[in-house]
């Protein structure tokens, strides 16, 4: 298997830079050296570079680097960042490339910033300066949080790329759509009291039973009134992931709260489905008042399709000899879609996303290459 030299060094240099995105402070950290050195890297290159500070974050940043000028041509786009890691459940160093047995292990690896070594040394082979369209590389900050990253810069973007390549590790299947994600909270306030005696209190478990109740009919009725056949499971789901409430057998519940989450269709819009939830549980906010409070875990991720009939769908379908998918997990997809037509596709297995010991085999390294130079010369 072909590796160069210094697409290992790029490698090694990109795990070594711990770029941890937590919800907790404490755990978060700022993406920005890593920011900085694919700046000077591709910068060395002859790549215009912005460099974007993430309003709202934690210090994070996106980086812009655009080669050529005019409209159109193709952007390469992937996350800086990475989950938190359990240090016990590590043999290797997350944080230092390790090869071994065909593998290359380390946090980040497949998930996803690795990526931008293979984007990188493919740069390296190409004569840039015959390119006909712009190529532009984005790197994202906050994907496995908030997706601030991504959110910000479509909001503020003004390129026009003809199309876009984000570099999840979908072991080079191509992928045109995914489900999107909500994150809801649904608490209760009750009143404590003893519980020898029921009138003296208002048990927050029993109205979250009433609660639960309503949002299985919901449930249901995503299922039965959503359809997409592009998917395995072809409607929205819903998981009630978990529920709290209560300190003691002798004591009336006064707070009780579920957290669920409903992965929607692409083309459902997360304001409609925030509002079918706040309707499904309104005769029970009615009934109870303010004792019912419905709050967003994090902001919406729409679902995402790219048409089949899309320049880009068409030529990757042609490069690979296979169809695109559709998966269930979220991406950047959504938001990137914004600016151009795009596809998930990358080196790397998603079931080593977020699991111990992240490897990415080696056999992905040159057919990967090979795919990132052919999509350079079509559209560039």
């Amino acid at each position: 298997m072909k590796k160069s030299i210094n697409f290992i060094h790029r490698y090694q240099q990109i795990i070594a830079i711990p770029t941890i995105s937590s919800l907790q402070a404490e755990y978060d950290l700022t993406n920005k050296p890593l920011i900085d050195l694919l700046a000077t890297w591709l910068e060395d290159f002859g790549f215009q570079i912005e460099i974007l500070p993430v309003e709202g974050s934690r210090g994070k940043y996106n980086l812009l680097a655009t080669y050529g000028e005019g409209e159109g041509g193709l952007l390469f786009a992937g996350h800086t960042d990475t989950v938190p890691f359990d240090e016990g459940r590590w043999i290797f160093d997350p944080f230092a490339l390790t090869e071994k047995e065909g593998k290359f292990y380390g946090l980040g690896t497949a998930d996803m910033k690795g990526f931008f070594a293979f984007v990188i040394d493919t740069l390296s082979q190409i004569d840039l300066q015959k390119l006909n369209k712009p190529i532009r590389i984005l790197a994202t900050a906050d994907e496995e949080t908030t997706m601030l990253g991504a959110r910000v810069f479509s909001q503020q973007a003004t390129i026009r790329p003809d199309c876009a390549i984000i570099g999840e590790p979908t072991s080079l299947k191509p992928i045109r759509a995914h489900k999107g994600h909500i994150g809801e909270s649904i608490n209760v306030i009750g009143r404590s009291g003893h519980a020898s005696d029921p009138s003296q209190g208002v048990n927050a478990i029993e109205i979250m039973h009433k609660a639960i109740g309503h949002l299985l009919e919901l449930k249901s009725d995503l299922q039965n009134n959503y359809h997409n056949s592009l998917f395995k499971i072809p409607y929205p789901t819903m998981n009630l992931g978990n529920i709290h409430g209560g300190d003691g057998i002798n004591r009336i519940c006064a707070c009780c709260e579920l957290q669920l989450e409903i992965r929607p269709l692409p083309n459902m819009s997360i304001t409609d489905l925030q509002g079918l939830l706040y309707q499904n549980l309104a005769p029970l906010i009615e009934e109870f008042g303010d004792k019912i409070q419905i709050k967003h875990l994090h902001g919406g991720i729409p679902g995402y399709e790219c048409s089949h009939s899309a320049q880009i769908v068409q030529v990757v379908e042609a490069l690979l000899g296979e169809k695109c998918d559709a998966v269930n997990y979220c991406t950047e997809a959504p938001f990137i879609q914004n600016i151009c037509p795009t596809l998930v596709l990358g080196p790397g297995s998603i079931e080593q996303a977020h699991q111990p010991n992240e490897f990415l085999e080696t056999k992905f390294i040159e057919p990967t290459i090979k795919l990132l130079t052919k999509l350079i010369h079509h559209f560039c």
